[in-house]
């Protein structure tokens, strides 16, 4: 079946590269119309920017929350800096917060399908990054929260939660063969993803194909989280450049 959004209105924020810039990509090719919320003109973070951009346009009926951020701090959480705990928690969770509130206010009158970016750090307890998988956990209760009291307006709310994409965030580790083939090692399809592939989950779950589906949560990670010893080894397969192939 092919996803049609023909006469939907979306909002998509973050969405100037990365999973934000295809997912607005798909959600053009199914035929909605979409509106970029990104920095520096639209601050997710930050009430009143936010609120400002939603006043300046019609009530939605699609808005991917994808805005977010992350930095490691290592080796462990006495090494985390506040200052990077703050903004972190402010795009990623409060940023969150602020556009799925002031989507739903504006769907109430005619219902509406809301997809959050999660991710799989929503789960684990990667090192290092003790701000943004704190955010990440949050952001499903939100999602959960949201999806149990909107149901009742027609309003769906929903999560993705992508395992290693290559992004502008991530590019630094698909450049690092040695690094890729141990952290691919785990997952199951043995090599990390690409933004179009989260996109495409996106644009489902925001499609009337997904129309008995809220408070769910779409894991787009390969397998990863399946794994629980090593898939890949080297007795019986081979790492090529980016990806685990069977010898």
């Amino acid at each position: 079946m092919r996803i049609d959004l023909s006469g939907k209105v979306a909002i998509v924020t973050g969405a100037k590269s990365g999973i934000g810039l295809a997912a607005s990509v798909a959600l053009v090719n199914a035929g909605a119309a979409v509106h970029v919320f990104d920095l520096p003109e639209v601050d997710v973070s930050d009430q009143k920017s936010i609120e400002s951009a939603f006043s300046e346009m019609a009530p939605p009926d699609i808005v991917v929350a994808n805005a977010g951020v992350g930095k490691p701090e290592g080796p462990d959480i006495t090494a985390s800096a506040i200052g990077n705990w703050d903004r972190t928690i402010a795009v990623n969770l409060t940023g969150v917060f602020h556009t799925v509130r002031l989507a739903a206010a504006r769907m109430k009158a005619k219902g509406g399908s809301i997809v959050v970016t999660a991710s799989t750090n929503s789960w684990d307890g990667e090192a290092t990054l003790t701000a943004y998988n704190a955010s990440k956990a949050g952001v499903l209760g939100i999602v959960r929260t949201a999806a149990n009291e909107l149901g009742r307006y027609g309003i769906r709310v929903n999560a993705v939660c992508p395992g290693l994409i290559r992004t502008p965030l991530t590019d630094k580790y698909f450049s690092q063969s040695g690094y890729l083939k141990e952290y691919f090692r785990h997952i199951a399809m043995g090599r990390g993803g690409e933004p179009e592939e989260v996109a495409n989950a996106i644009a489902f779950l925001a499609s009337d194909l997904a129309s008995y589906i809220t408070g769910a949560t779409l894991v787009v990670d390969g397998g990863q989280l399946t794994s629980k010893y090593s898939t890949w080894d080297d007795g019986n397969a081979r790492f090529e450049g980016d990806h685990w192939v069977v010898k």
